[in-house]
């Protein structure tokens, strides 16, 4: 194995698999309140005057909002690679896949949120000549529309992820098969995003179930943890898989 994918130096799978669910609740944790708690607070993409009015008188909350979405991400990306070493056992073709999916899809999101943090620059900017004062908050808009959108592609991506997960936890001896088939079901509702015009349509129905799926995988990452004996078995049988 190359020098860069070496092993972490965790003191078993067990140890891995919390490490793991750590780092997934932290995401969910932060996403929930950057999302839910300040952006949906902040922004009405029906009205980018009240938008442009809100972001400015509540620039620290805002700012705020932007550096729990780039911990959330720090953290997303730290899981997904985590991940590929639990299963790296039981296919590393397929957990390697799993994995460059999920770090593309960390990568569309986090540069969206580039479009997310640019309408504070620009409504405080005097140098956009160009644009009257009444033009830059629909312009602040149009970003935060991107940065929308950017981040439901990458949802589309996670969806892949989250299949190909969910495959590995079936073929793994030291997870339970329904746990994979409910890590399915999470990952095939992602998929909708592949059209983005369904993603949002279903998006309630598919995050509630994904929350639901995400909760039952990390209680039981924590509490259950993996079967150590199954896991270094598999591991010491299948290096090159």
């Amino acid at each position: 194995m190359s020098p860069g994918l070496q092993q972490p130096r965790l003191s078993s799978p067990r140890t891995l698999a919390r490490a793991i669910a750590l780092l997934f609740l932290l995401t969910i944790v932060l996403g929930i309140i950057a999302q839910v708690f300040i952006s949906e607070r902040l922004i009405s993409f029906r009205d980018p005057a009240r938008t442009a009015g809100n972001i400015l008188a509540n620039e620290s909350l805002y700012r705020t909002g932007f550096t729990l979405y780039m911990i959330e991400m720090a953290a997303q990306i730290a899981q997904t690679v985590l991940v590929f070493f639990l299963f790296r056992p039981v296919s590393r073709r397929i957990a390697a896949l799993a994995m460059v999916f999920g770090l593309v899809g960390c990568t569309i999101k986090t540069f969206s949120r580039v479009f997310y943090l640019a309408p504070l620059f620009i409504l405080k900017q005097n140098a956009f000549a160009a644009f009257s004062a009444d033009q830059l908050p629909a312009v602040s808009l149009i970003l935060l529309n991107v940065n929308d959108r950017g981040a439901g592609v990458a949802l589309a991506f996670f969806g892949i992820e989250t299949v190909l997960e969910g495959w590995l936890i079936l073929r793994s001896t030291f997870l339970p098969r329904w746990l994979g088939a409910l890590t399915m079901i999470a990952g095939a509702g992602w998929l909708t995003w592949l059209s983005p015009t369904l993603g949002y349509a279903a998006f309630s129905v598919v995050a509630l179930i994904a929350l639901a799926g995400a909760i039952v995988t990390i209680g039981w990452f924590l509490v259950k943890g993996v079967d150590e004996e199954r896991w270094r078995a598999l591991a010491a049988t299948a290096p090159g898989r």
